[in-house]
């Protein structure tokens, strides 16, 4: 399949379209699967799920069956999960504790170092058979960046910090938000579901703020109704809710979009929560400014940030709460979802309560936002079978400084997609340059 033209980026004209052969085709489906998530850092876990040693997550990692584990030395590990003997998987839960993996099928046994710790009748075997060569197989790299641990296929890929680039100033406000209350920490239980859609339809709409209006009127009037219910102005809440937001794009497909509400945790906005718990956040966001500063404390405890780590990883830091959301292709018209959401470790109790009731009401599978984009998505893969109109269009926003609502973070995406896919030439897929971070002042 020829690649090279199912992008149209014309930057001179502000036009940005894409093929919608990329959203349906299963010789696309593949190609990507090959160029895109070989050869990109993928998310694997956090260090809260690995906290002591022999604390392992079982996932399925770019097709690819894997585990992680903090071995008995204290050194995190990950290795493909198939024995070296006949290929059967040898971790068989989702998580757990263990300080051995025994295969099932011949009881062959490896220590949470990944080392042939056992095999039953090893007198069977000749004196050449040497265990040593027969320990679980690692993943070619892996590595961590402030509590992230990601894995590639590609032994030759930068290192996760270069990887990462600029964005990691957006990560980073994020992870030191919470270093006074003992760090982040994923919440038990996982939610997965599944979307009749292309995965990079959700890509696109976790980095769009131009649907929401449209999108989930039902949340934006399920609020005013609980609002009204307390005598709080719709006005009032509004205007406090409004601000300055824009996109950002970075090389290597990452960006996101920006939005600036005082009180972020939404605490100091909605007279939903408790007197208490709006104290605590009052205090929480006076101690981030007296430690890191007005500039940069006011920036974490004012500005939401939804962010994408290209291929597939959703960094969601916002009023409704803190996730990672990784998106996984399944077909050209279906993905999967895992969602896992964190909260500082030392937190109140009733602020916790409050931050995940707000995040599942929005963004759980059963909230009220998250049905609304499945059914907009799924509507779009639909769409696609009119087969006559054969171009979507990204171009919003092109010749002016981008804000949330404009296109410059997908175009982003896209254009590093297509480098990756094959489709541009070597160092044309930085694109969009980002602006500088906009100050967040007091």
């Amino acid at each position: 399949m020829d690649v090279h033209n199912i992008v149209m980026d014309d930057p001179e004209r502000g036009i940005f379209r894409v093929h919608r052969s990329a959203l349906t085709s299963d010789e696309v489906f593949e190609l990507e699967q090959r160029r895109i998530f070989d050869h990109s850092w993928l998310y694997f876990a956090h260090e809260s799920e690995l906290r002591n040693p022999g604390d392992y997550r079982r996932r399925t990692i770019a097709g690819r069956p894997m585990f992680i584990v903090r071995g008995k030395d204290g050194e995190v590990r990950a290795f493909l999960n198939t024995c070296t003997h006949r290929g059967a998987l040898v971790c068989r839960h989702d998580e757990g504790t263990a300080e051995s993996f025994q295969c099932f099928y011949h009881g062959w046994t490896f220590n949470n170092r990944g080392e042939l710790a056992g095999l039953p009748g090893s007198d069977a075997y000749a004196e050449a058979f040497d265990r040593r060569e027969l320990g679980l197989k690692p993943v070619p790299r892996l590595e961590s960046y402030r509590g992230m641990y990601f894995v590639s296929m590609d032994p030759g890929i930068p290192d996760l910090v270069t990887y990462l680039g600029g964005l990691r100033h957006y990560i980073d406000l994020t992870m030191d938000s919470a270093e006074a209350l003992g760090g982040w920490e994923v919440v038990a239980g996982t939610a997965k579901f599944t979307i009749k859609a292309n995965w990079k339809l959700i890509v696109e709409n976790s980095l769009d703020a131009y649907h929401l209006p449209t999108v989930h009127q039902t949340y934006v009037d399920y609020m005013d109704t609980r609002l009204e219910a307390v005598g709080a102005s719709r006005m009032q809440m509004q205007s406090r809710l409004s601000g300055q937001s824009n996109g950002v794009s970075y090389p290597r497909g990452h960006g996101g979009f920006l939005h600036f509400a005082p009180g972020r945790t939404i605490a100091n906005l909605s007279p939903l929560w408790s007197e208490s718990a709006q104290t605590e956040v009052t205090r929480i966001r006076e101690e981030l400014i007296q430690r890191y500063g007005v500039e940069r404390g006011s920036e974490m405890a004012d500005r939401s940030r939804h962010l994408l780590i290209f291929p597939n990883l959703l960094f969601q830091d916002s009023h409704t709460g803190f996730r990672f959301r990784q998106i996984w292709p399944v077909s050209p018209s279906e993905l999967r979802v895992e969602q896992y959401d964190l909260v500082p470790r030392d937190e109140q109790p009733e602020l916790r309560s409050y931050r995940l009731e707000w995040s599942r009401a929005f963004l759980g599978p059963g909230g009220l936002a998250t049905p609304d984009d499945v059914e907009a998505l799924e509507s779009c893969q639909k769409g696609y079978g009119a087969r006559e109109l054969e171009w979507n269009d990204l171009s919003r926003g092109m010749h002016r400084q981008p804000l949330a609502s404009d296109e410059v973070q997908i175009r982003g995406f896209w254009r590093q997609w297509h480098y990756l896919l094959g489709g541009r030439p070597a160092g044309s897929e930085a694109g969009d340059r980002p602006p500088a971070p906009v100050p967040v002042h007091a």
